[in-house]
């Protein structure tokens, strides 16, 4: 079901939303203002229907929120240190977007664009966007999609693809929040488990400066279960940014088969699966979300949703080095990156 909304988009047309259901009755609703993910409404076992994204109440206050609530990000997703990098042995200049750093593809970045609706039906929706040579101070032109899909078994599939006319950095993700309490409850309460050995550690702006590190003796060892709160703000590489905003070095090694995370909702009811073809996986537990607009009257306060991004480890383009395949886009090549998220009620 697609529905234009009466009130306009930045750039003077209609918002379009878009409706997914399925026969176990789960209901996903999209936006073409971004890419978005606006609401994923989940049958319970006991007969209630539980609301697992954050959102706001209507499309316009999308535009007015800096969350990034359930947008597609890119064409660089998490942060590129000094919005600049080496390419080809040239300096690439990038528009800053945070401080001195660009953070997901700048400060007009996807999210902030209107997408093309290319098909759909009541289970996928395809979006397409164009992003000219020199947008964001990225090179070449680029040219992508994002395909949404309601599963059978309550998966919202997501797969980004992209080419380019010349060599560039490509890392798109959906930066979808969680409260699987289906209220404005505190994220931290819930279980989670990140199957991943090792973590980058930042610094206060967000930024790697040193290598990866293992998770091991750490609160950044989610390999078991563990409620969030157990030991949040337990170590210094937390504390430099009110809580986890960081990123993991799966194991899985981009298997689909295999889930990278799993999140439970503080009374257990529902359950989430992080499937993913991406090398990291970013947590962030909404450590700055105070303020952002709600469904209700009053705005989300900090620590109230969590994203769980699939993408490669922030500012990649400047670290040839790590272990994960290079983010670097050539002309001739598709980038691909498939993330399923796959909800339970129990």
């Amino acid at each position: 079901m697609l529905k234009e909304i009466p009130t306009l988009a930045p750039d003077g047309l209609p918002f379009r939303l878009l409706t997914l259901r399925n026969s176990a009755g789960m209901v996903v609703t999209l936006m073409d203002w971004g890419a978005t993910l606006l609401s994923a409404r989940i049958p319970m076992v006991d007969g209630s229907v539980r609301e697992a994204l954050l959102g706001c109440a209507s499309p316009e206050q999308y535009t007015e929120q800096a969350a990034f609530l359930g947008a597609s990000v890119g064409r660089y997703a998490n942060r590129i240190a000094d919005s600049r990098f080496t390419l080809d042995g040239e300096t690439v200049q990038l528009v800053p977007s945070q401080g001195p750093n660009q953070l997901h593809g700048g400060p007009d970045g996807f999210d902030k664009r209107r997408w093309q609706v290319l098909n759909q039906n009541d289970e996928s929706v395809l979006f397409a966007l164009e992003s000219a040579d020199g947008d964001q101070g990225f090179p070449g032109n680029l040219s992508a999609t994002a395909h949404f899909r309601l599963t059978e078994d309550n998966r919202i599939a997501i797969r980004y693809r992209a080419t380019v006319d010349k060599p560039c950095p490509v890392n798109m993700t959906n930066h979808v929040y969680f409260n699987l309490d289906g209220a404005q409850t505190d994220v931290r309460e819930h279980k989670l488990q990140i199957l991943a050995e090792s973590y980058l550690p930042v610094d206060e702006m967000g930024i790697p400066r040193q290598g990866l590190k293992e998770v091991s003796g750490t609160s950044f060892d989610f390999r078991q279960p563990k409620v969030i709160a157990s030991e949040f703000l337990g170590d210094d590489d937390q504390r430099k940014v009110k809580g986890y905003d960081h990123a993991f070095l799966l194991s899985a090694k981009g298997d689909l088969e295999q889930a990278a995370a799993t999140l439970w909702s503080a009374d257990e009811k529902l359950q989430l699966k992080v499937y993913t073809t991406a090398p990291a996986l970013q947590f962030y537990s909404g450590n700055y979300l105070g303020g952002t607009p709600s469904r209700e009257t009053q705005p989300y306060s900090d620590w109230q949703g969590l994203a769980l991004e699939s993408e490669f480890l922030p500012d990649s383009p400047n670290h040839p080095e790590w272990p994960q395949p290079d983010c670097t886009l050539l002309r001739g090549e598709e980038y691909i990156s498939i993330t399923e998220y796959q909800f339970t009620s129990l």
